[in-house]
């Protein structure tokens, strides 16, 4: 190589590192925030991904993801909502229940939030209005609540002679554990159902619900809607089996963990959603001028496989309304 031309390739190579470090400076950085582990997040994340991809946004291309995860220690999410407050992310994602949303509330007046609510937003006090959120926070509500009574009508059609229905709920969160049982009691009734309610924080009471439940003989069992129970779904899916009866559950990765029937909104398809939100946002948008976005999207999985270790006969009814039967 001629001189001349090492001395213009490492002035090029000079000129150029600013410019990298500039581009590297100027990728907006998102901030996630989640009360769960990452390892039950998989298929949500990558609804996360093409929402962004769909505004025009790919992550560790143009624009950058900081994860932060509780593991099911909400007593951290304060600390872990300031510090990625202090990071001064773009705007930040709340995933995993409601407590995650008002730490991230609590923590900026300013950084745009986009949440995920099983449940009404402006009951709990998240957002003033569904049409014009009014503040820096607007998100998904993906209605999971709202569909106790249909669940439960579903349950009836898998188990039409029983009339004992065990229902779990994890009190530890509180405003779901309420809301859940202000929707199943009153439904219960209305079908002729008498539920028991269990409770269920942590594994350990897990197994002694189970165990409550083995002695009393229930004919069907609700399984509310929960980070914390779909963290362990598996673990659920797997002691519902050994309960030997027939379950249903919110969400398809329960069907698809071995859990017997799930029916709600598309969860993905939300989190799709608040990637679609956050691509926005990051092109201008303001949150409060973004309405919350109610599910649409709502799919009923059976587990074909389940059904037959249970030996139960899944109605025709049912396996033609499915949108997806795990055979």
């Amino acid at each position: 190589m001629r001189r001349r031309d090492f001395i213009t390739g490492v002035g090029g190579a000079a000129m150029a590192w600013p410019l990298v470090a500039q581009a590297q400076q100027a990728m907006p950085v998102i901030g996630f925030l989640d009360s769960r582990t990452s390892d039950s997040m998989a298929s949500r994340l990558r609804g996360l991904r093409q929402g962004l991809k769909e505004t025009g946004f790919v992550e560790s291309e143009n624009v950058s993801i900081v994860y932060r995860w509780a593991e099911h220690q909400n007593d951290r999410l304060s600390a872990l909502a300031a510090e990625l407050v202090r990071r001064k992310v773009a705007v930040l994602v709340s995933s995993g229940g409601p407590g995650v949303a008002f730490a991230l509330k609590a923590a900026t007046t300013t950084i745009p939030v986009i949440f995920l609510s099983a449940e009404d937003p402006v009951r709990l006090g998240l957002v003033a209005s569904l049409a014009r959120p009014g503040s820096n926070l607007t998100g998904i509500n993906f209605l999971s609540r709202e569909l106790v009574a249909k669940q439960l009508e579903l349950l009836r059609e898998l188990a039409p002679t029983g009339k004992r229905v065990a229902a779990l709920v994890n009190p530890a969160n509180s405003s779901n554990a309420a809301s859940t049982l202000k929707d199943l009691e009153p439904a219960g009734r209305a079908l002729g159902l008498q539920v028991q309610i269990h409770n269920a924080s942590t594994s350990r009471e897990l197994d002694a619900a189970f165990a409550t439940m083995a002695r009393e003989r229930p004919e069907a069992l609700f399984v509310g809607t929960d980070p914390f129970f779909n963290a362990r779904r598996v673990q659920l899916a797997l002691m519902a089996g050994r309960l030997g009866v027939p379950a249903i559950y919110s969400g398809r990765e329960f069907a698809e963990a071995g859990g017997l029937m799930s029916y709600g909104s598309d969860i993905v398809d939300s989190y799709r959603q608040v990637g679609v939100y956050a691509g926005r946002i990051l092109k201008g948008a303001k949150p409060a001028d973004l309405p919350i976005v109610q599910a649409s999207k709502f799919e009923m999985v059976i587990n074909h496989q389940t059904a037959r270790m249970l030996g139960l006969n899944v109605p025709q009814t049912l396996l033609t309304a499915a949108d997806e039967v795990i055979e």
